[in-house]
């Protein structure tokens, strides 16, 4: 049996997500870097000549002109909707880095227009693939937890001066709203948040968010770029001990609740520690794994693992933070967030 050919890929946006996605592209087995676009002439000339792609200073005469059969798009967030739906009437599968549009409605556009067309959409979560994270997917089905009480979510580090068009919590607040609902294994119905800007000169820079699912559970967001040191994490807190994963190290500890045992801290405060089990995992990279996902569905034409739903629904959650802070009081998702 002959080998598949080589997926033709289109790859939208230069910028810094765009250059690990050229990279990534251009270096699996099973694509080709087979066109690139962008506006800044010199990372354009530069892609192709590293890559042996065609280059195109308009990306929707690459859409529509170039030899491809997927597109990547990493341009500015507010350019996804065009670009989106313009592979999707050519029939391309489109992976569409997150957010996967600026608003819930635009956000909407792109997910029905995908349905409609029969075109798988994927957006791209990244962390959903890194593998502290699949692995604690399989320990909370495995039953290590068996009522989650709150799940805690830290993404800050240093102010990027690339994110014009959005703040703090569309751009990356959509990445802890999709991982905290994936954790969760239900969407939240109520979202509240406080907001601050310091350092941007159009949007927030920093986000404490506060959701409630159905289950009871609560989700706490803490998201900035504001801190002088990236940090990545997350913990899970539930009747049976607490997970603790950190994305960058793709480390995972669970300490077992131990409410027997206490001890004291110098002497007069009480502790309980309870035993840490340092868990196994298997590194790899998650952006490899992620264009890995992409190749299947964009082949198959199934259902991506992180599909056009669930970023249209990280995106609902941001907006929804954005209107609580600005109206001072929670907003309820009971409806929305009831299964379809």
């Amino acid at each position: 049996m002959s080998e598949a050919p080589r997926l033709r890929v289109g790859l939208v946006g230069l910028g810094m997500m765009g250059r690990n996605h050229l990279r990534v592209i251009s270096t699996h087995p099973e694509t080709t870097l087979a066109a690139v676009s962008d506006l800044d002439p010199a990372a354009l000339a530069a892609a192709a000549a590293q890559t042996g792609a065609t280059g195109y200073d308009d990306p929707q005469t690459m859409i529509r002109e170039a030899d491809i059969d997927a597109l990547v798009i990493a341009a500015p967030t507010t350019a996804h909707v065009p670009l989106a739906l313009a592979a999707i009437e050519r029939g391309l599968p489109v992976l569409v880095e997150k957010p996967l549009a600026a608003t819930h409605d635009e956000a909407l556009r792109i997910v029905e227009a995908g349905r409609a067309a029969g075109v798988p959409v994927q957006v791209g979560h990244v962390e959903r693939y890194n593998p502290a994270v699949l692995k604690l997917g399989e320990l909370l089905r495995a039953g290590w937890v068996t009522k989650i009480y709150a799940i805690v979510s830290r993404r800050a580090g240093p102010f990027p001066a690339r994110i014009r068009d959005v703040g703090v919590t569309v751009d990356l607040a959509t990445h802890d709203a999709d991982m905290l609902s994936w954790v969760a294994g239900e969407r939240p119905v109520r979202a509240y948040a406080e907001l601050a800007q310091r350092k941007h000169a159009t949007h927030e820079d920093l986000l404490f968010g506060l959701l409630h699912f159905p289950s009871g559970a609560t989700g706490m967001l803490d998201v900035n770029w504001l801190t002088p040191a990236k940090r990545r994490q997350l913990v899970v807190i539930g009747e049976e001990g607490m997970f603790e994963l950190d994305y960058l190290t793709q480390k995972l500890t669970f300490t077992k609740s131990d409410l027997a045992h206490g001890e004291l801290i110098a002497g007069y405060a009480p502790t309980f520690s309870g035993d840490v089990l340092d868990i196994d995992v298997e590194t790899h990279e998650p952006l490899k794994a992620q264009l890995d996902a992409f190749v299947r569905a964009a082949r198959t034409g199934e259902r991506p693992y992180v599909d056009g739903e669930d970023g249209a629904w990280a995106v609902r959650i941001a907006t929804a933070l954005l209107e609580a802070a600005e109206s001072v009081r929670p907003v309820d998702l009971t409806v929305e967030a009831a299964p379809a």
